[in-house]
């Protein structure tokens, strides 16, 4: 499997399903009478992050992800969103960055240095490294994360729903 395979098509499978979940969470909460707003303010502990800035999180994994194993600047996104269409929009335009993301900038990038720097610490990794001991775990912490609170909140998703578009074999 190349590097392509096992990131940008992973990115746009759950970025896919979660943009269904919330439309499927969004039906259910008007159906029931709960403000949307609600769920987009539902955290899982009180420390955590609500739902919608898991869904910026989200976001932000995704196109960071992709940018940086092509060796490219990630879009800016301001965070700036605060309804569920507003949400949702931020999703498409997501996957419209990662679908622009060509298998030949992706693939041959393995042993590329990619260095993330944060206050006080700068990480460095491979292009294999950065994919799968920290851009997919970090993305999908926050994609279940996602899932969890919507769950929590009492949206009639489940397993399969999280799993939508997997390709059995």
């Amino acid at each position: 499997m190349s590097l392509y395979d096992t990131s940008i098509p992973v990115y746009l499978q759950m970025m896919r399903n979660l943009s269904a979940i919330l439309d499927k969470a969004a039906a259910d909460a008007t159906a029931k009478g709960v403000d949307i707003q609600t769920l987009l303010d539902a955290k899982l502990a009180p420390d955590m992050h609500p739902l919608s800035r898991q869904i910026q999180m989200v976001s932000d994994g995704a196109k960071g992800g992709a940018a940086r194993l092509a060796g490219i600047e990630p879009p800016s996104m301001a965070d700036t969103e605060v309804t569920l269409p507003e949400l949702k929009e931020r999703l498409a335009k997501t996957i419209a960055f990662v679908e622009s993301i060509k298998p030949e900038q992706v693939n041959g990038r393995e042993d590329a240095t990619i260095e993330l720097s944060f206050p006080g610490r700068t990480m460095t990794f491979t292009g294999t490294s950065f994919l799968t001991s920290f851009s997919l775990p970090n993305f999908m912490f926050h994609v279940v994360t996602a899932y969890a609170i919507l769950r929590a909140q009492g949206a009639p998703i489940g397993k399969m729903d999280f799993l939508a578009g997997a390709q059995m074999a």
